[in-house]
């Protein structure tokens, strides 16, 4: 007989942190792991779920969790986010941060009719195939892990695990796609730096770059900003409810979107760095639980479905960037090495596509306009655009 043990909330977090540091470990020792930009809640994550699929499968043990803290840490995280979407900063990008933006809309939109029209002719939910769409792909592993279980409570069993499994894929294909299209377009407009262009590298790519020293009073400050705007948007969620389905976090980005722009107009000063830091912490601990709840044995009758829908978005990724990015964003080297970071940014993550791009000016130089706009995009608004998108599709299908 199986034994079922299960954790609560306290324990969760404690195998989450363990979780976390496995994952360190591999990525520090692991090229892989490292030239891929693989995030280290995953890589110790999925050593946990495939530790967990074996003892289930031996009859051993199946283990659960109490995902109250999971949620929370989700909502720091997305709250955090929300305080980074700075509206001075989009219209000082001009009109290549619109293009990339609306681009980047698009593709959110293409991606997830593409996978409810192939899901549905599976005869599966269309919901399953929001699991592969722009939840995982434009989203990556946070969105993916906050929109799985709410397609669960819609009905869709194994959308969870589908969702994170794809953001698993989207993260190295996307790095594996981006680098031979930008080189590609390169060599074959015969592209060039324009070297004397200074780059304005004013913008957090990374969201785990903190710079200055700690500073307790402005920790407690940020952490004070994001109780009184988690605190606010549970009012704003509640009445966004009413409209259509959103997920519980969308008030609280709202909010803190609301007091950063308020912030700028009035020129107060906001600890951003530090609410950053709280953000990363929290969004650390959420992928680590996330991970954890991952039931691989789910996916074993979605094995073929899920293989041609991702199959297929990728393809179109592919053909997207190399045909419709790069042209509507200038058919020049920029918009080369924009197009290679677009790859890593709408199946990956912003930390991808930076990947992608620095790969490509270290062999044929800076690009600072890529720079500027690929993280502007990626860090501060995709994700308000992603998630009205989603929304909109599960009102739609649901």
């Amino acid at each position: 007989m199986m034994f079922e043990l299960e954790l609560d909330m306290y324990q969760a977090t404690a195998v989450a942190a363990l979780v976390l540091l496995l994952g360190r470990f591999l990525v520090k020792r692991v090229e892989f792991l490292k030239r891929y930009c693989i995030p280290e809640p995953v890589a110790g994550g999925v050593v946990f779920a495939l530790a967990h699929l074996a003892l289930r499968q031996a009859g051993v043990v199946e283990i659960s969790f109490d995902n109250t803290l999971q949620t929370f840490f989700m909502t720091v995280f997305f709250c955090s986010v929300g305080f980074t979407a700075c509206f001075r900063l989009l219209k000082k990008g001009g009109i290549q941060v619109a293009l990339f933006l609306g681009l980047a809309a698009l593709m959110c939109v293409l991606q997830n009719a593409l996978g409810a029209g192939i899901a549905s002719a599976f005869g599966l939910n269309p919901l399953l195939g929001l699991a592969t769409g722009s939840i995982p792909m434009v989203g990556g592993h946070g969105t993916a892990a906050s929109f799985g279980p709410l397609l669960e409570e819609a009905g869709v069993t194994g959308a969870n695990a589908v969702a994170l499994a794809s953001a698993t894929f989207g993260l190295v294909t996307g790095c594996l796609i981006g680098g031979p299209i930008g080189v590609s377009r390169i060599k074959a407009g015969d592209l060039h730096s324009k070297d004397a262009i200074p780059a304005p590298l004013n913008v957090t790519v990374e969201k785990d770059d903190v710079t200055g020293t700690i500073d307790s009073r402005r920790f407690l400050d940020a952490a004070l900003y994001l109780a009184v705007a988690i605190g606010a948007g549970t009012v704003v969620s509640a009445w966004l409810g009413t409209l259509m389905t959103f997920p519980s976090y969308i008030g609280a980005m709202v909010v803190a979107a609301v007091l950063r722009n308020v912030a700028d107009a009035k020129e107060w000063e906001l600890p951003m760095d530090e609410v950053r830091t709280i953000g990363d912490f929290s969004l650390s601990l959420f992928l680590g639980l996330a991970m954890m709840s991952l039931k691989l044995w789910q996916l074993a009758d979605l094995a073929l479905p899920m293989l041609i829908l991702l199959l297929a978005q990728t393809i179109l990724m592919i053909f997207f960037a190399y045909f419709l990015v790069f042209r509507v964003l200038g058919s020049n080297y920029d918009a080369a090495v924009m197009t290679s970071g677009f790859c890593g940014f709408g199946m990956g993550a912003t930390p991808n596509a930076m990947a992608n791009m620095q790969a490509i000016t270290d062999k044929y130089g800076p690009a600072p306009t890529a720079y500027f706009v690929v993280p502007l995009v990626g860090s501060l608004f995709i994700d308000f655009v992603n998630a009205l998108i989603i929304t909109g599709f599960m009102t739609v299908l649901g």
